[in-house]
């Protein structure tokens, strides 16, 4: 008897896998990281680590953008405003120079076109690199540093300058609009500011 295809069991992605809110990146951790690609002249890698690091989108939004996205002919964008997937809400963010130049880079090497994915998949059956794939290189990024696994995900992408941004401002509001959240709300959550403020309040209260 055959079995539909409807009702084949699927185990979810992330069954047996530890899942909530994952560590942002520390400024240590991301230069260290940024010298070794550099060094090893890992073009690709280090042209989504900084686009991703910048540009604080989720997962499913940072595959799918186009080299038209954050380049304009040869002139690469200073910022750029991208539709996010989930919310269908616009969110603008800074592309900075250190990424302008590695993406510039990444471009001219894969010989990519305007209408091209800025990080084309190297499986025939995906158009540009996948979400899973995009943690998988995420996670050997982790590796590399000496850091736990379990601690870091593609979401430790998106909250690192957002978490920087906060600490230095504390713009919560400003935060928000970075971030694409319809709610305020979202973003205290989203940041975990109120433990993250009553450690720092405990640490300069001297007893």
């Amino acid at each position: 008897m055959e079995t539909s295809s409807s009702s084949v069991h699927r185990e979810p992605w992330n069954k047996g896998k530890i899942v909530g809110q994952k560590a942002p990146f520390k400024l240590k951790d991301i230069w260290a990281l940024r010298v070794r690609l550099q060094l090893e002249g890992r073009v690709r890698e280090l042209a989504l680590f900084n686009l991703g690091i910048d540009s604080k989108l989720r997962g499913c939004d940072l595959v799918a953008l186009k080299v038209r996205d954050v380049c304009h002919g040869d002139q690469m964008s200073t910022r750029a405003i991208v539709m996010q997937h989930k919310t269908l809400r616009p969110v603008q963010f800074e592309i900075t120079a250190g990424t302008r130049e590695a993406l510039q880079i990444w471009i001219k090497q894969a010989a990519l076109k305007s209408d091209d994915f800025l990080f084309p998949s190297r499986l025939h059956e995906s158009p540009h690199l996948g979400t899973r794939q995009y943690a998988r290189i995420l996670g050997h990024w982790v590796d590399e540093l000496g850091l736990d696994r379990a601690d870091y995900g593609t979401h430790s992408m998106r909250r690192t300058k957002a978490t920087l941004i906060y600490r230095r401002t504390k713009n919560l509001r400003a935060v928000q609009l970075l971030l694409g959240h319809a709610k305020l709300e979202s973003t205290v959550r989203y940041l975990g500011i109120e433990v993250d403020d009553a450690l720092e309040i405990s640490e300069q209260t001297e007893i």
